[in-house]
C-alpha cells in the first residue's frame, strides 16, 4: 500500500499548527513554548522574545527571563552549531546527538591548531569551570597559563565546540543576556547527565518532527546540522506515520499524534524575528517560502532577515528604526497586499513595535510599495 500524499498547502498548515502560527496559543508558558518549538534560534538574545510574542496569546517578557534564570530554558551552541534556546529537558536529551559536526568544526583552525590536544585541554577547562562560570576571555587566559605554546583562539574554540556549555543569563539584562556572558558546564548547570547514542538521536528526530513535520530525512539534517538521520528514521518506522509529497518524490515522516489540519485552515498574518527557525528548518523550504523570494530573505553573509507571513507563507520583510523619539516599523512586501491583510499586518506591526521599543514616545507603521 502506497503512502498517502500531502499537498504543499497541507504541509504548510501542519507546520503552522505546531509552530503556534495558526492561532496564538493561550495558557502556554515560555519554557513549554520553547519545548514545543524544539528550540528557538538565538544568535541575538532578543529574537526569541519576538518569536514567542508572535506565537503566544499572553506572552510576558519576564516569563522567558525567569525561565532562563530558573534553568528551565538554556541558551547554548546547538543546531547547526549556532546559538539556540532549548528547554532544559530537551538539552539533556539531544545535545550529544549534535556533537559530531561540532567536533569536525575543529578543522577550520588549520595551522592555529598546532600543539592543541583536546584530551588535555578539555579536562583542564572542566576543572576551571567547576569552580565557577567564566567568560571566554577568562577561559582562554586561564588555559594559556597551562598551554602557553598553543594559540589562545584555538584553545577557546576547542572548548566551545567540544565541551557542552550553557550561557549564564544576566540578572538585569532586558533580553536575558548581556554582551559579555559567562559560560557554565551544562551537566552541572542542569544537574542532569546528558543522554547519548541512539537515545539522543531518536529524541532529536522526535523533537524535530513534533515541531516541523511531516518532513524528510534531509529536512531533519538541514535543521540539525547532523548527518545519518535516514538511518535513524528508518529504525523508527514502526512508531511513525509515513507520507509522500504531492509529486511522490520525497518520503515524509511524522509523529502519529501530531496535528495535521486541512488545507483550508485559516492562517492570519504574523511577524517573525530574524533567524526564525521557520525560515531554516528544512532542506526543502517551499512549504513556507517561494524559492524566488529566498535571496531577498537571506543575505550573502547568511543573515536571515525578519519576515512576515500572509496566508501562511513569507510575503515580505520588516525592519524597525527609532529616530527623534519615533519607532517606525517598515513592512516591505514582495507583492501587492490585499487590503484586509495589510490592515491586519499594520495592527500586528504597531503592537510589535511597542514590545521592541517600549520607551519611545510615538509609533508608526509604514508599508513600502512592492
Amino acid at each position: 500500500m502506497s503512502a498517502p500524499a500531502l499537498t504543499l498547502r497541507e504541509l504548510n498548515r501542519a507546520t503552522l499548527a505546531r509552530q503556534m502560527l495558526l492561532e496564538r496559543a493561550a495558557g502556554v508558558g515560555a519554557a513549554q513554548a520553547v519545548q514545543r518549538l524544539a528550540g528557538m534560534q538565538a544568535q541575538e538574545p532578543k529574537h526569541p522574545f519576538i518569536g514567542l510574542w508572535t506565537r503566544l496569546a499572553d506572552f510576558e517578557e519576564e516569563a522567558l527571563r525567569a525561565a532562563l534564570r530558573e534553568r528551565r530554558v538554556v541558551r547554548a551552541t546547538l543546531m547547526r552549531s549556532t546559538l539556540h534556546l532549548l528547554s532544559a529537558a530537551d538539552y539533556a536529551a539531544v545535545r550529544m546527538a549534535l556533537q559530531p559536526p561540532m567536533s569536525v568544526a575543529l578543522r577550520v583552525l588549520g595551522a592555529r591548531a598546532k600543539g592543541l590536544d583536546p584530551e588535555q585541554v578539555l579536562p583542564a577547562a572542566r576543572a576551571l569551570l567547576q569552580r565557577s562560570p567564566l567568560t571566554f576571555d577568562e577561559i582562554r587566559a586561564q588555559l594559556r597559563k597551562q598551554f602557553a605554546d598553543v594559540n589562545d583562539r584555538a584553545l577557546g574554540y576547542a572548548v566551545r565546540t567540544l565541551l557542552p556549555l550553557v550561557m549564564v543569563p544576566g540578572d538585569d539584562a532586558r533580553w536575558g543576556f548581556g554582551r559579555a556572558c559567562a559560560f557554565a558546564l551544562a551537566d552541572e548547570w542542569l544537574d542532569e547527565p546528558l543522554a547519548g547514542g541512539d537515545a539522543a538521536a531518536r529524541a532529536l528526530a522526535r523533537r524535530y518532527l513534533g515541531a516541523f513535520g511531516p518532513a524528510s530525512a534531509k529536512d531533519v539534517q538541514a535543521w540539525a546540522g547532523v548527518g545519518g538521520m535516514k538511518v535513524v528514521l528508518d529504525a523508527m518506522r514502526g512508531e511513525l506515520e509515513v507520507f509522500t509529497d504531492e509529486g511522490g518524490r520525497r518520503e515524509l515522516f511524522d509523529l502519529p499524534d501530531a496535528p495535521r489540519p486541512g488545507a483550508d485552515a485559516a492562517a492570519p498574518p504574523r511577524l517573525l524575528p530574524e533567524f526564525d527557525n521557520l525560515m531554516l528548518a528544512w532542506d526543502d523550504r517551499s512549504r513556507v517560502i517561494a524559492d524566488e523570494h529566498r535571496p531577498r530573505v537571506t543575505t550573502k553573509n547568511l543573515r536571515v532577515k525578519a519576515t512576515f507571513l500572509v496566508d501562511g507563507v513569507v510575503a515580505g520583510i520588516w525592519t524597525i528604526a527609532v529616530r527623534r523619539g519615533v519607532a517606525t516599523l517598515t513592512l516591505a512586501p514582495f507583492g501587492k497586499l490585499a487590503a484586509r491583510a495589510s490592515q491586519e499586518l499594520q495592527a500586528e506591526a504597531e503592537r510589535l513595535a511597542r514590545l521592541v521599543e517600549p520607551d519611545v514616545k510615538e509609533y508608526a507603521v509604514v508599508v513600502d510599495a512592492p
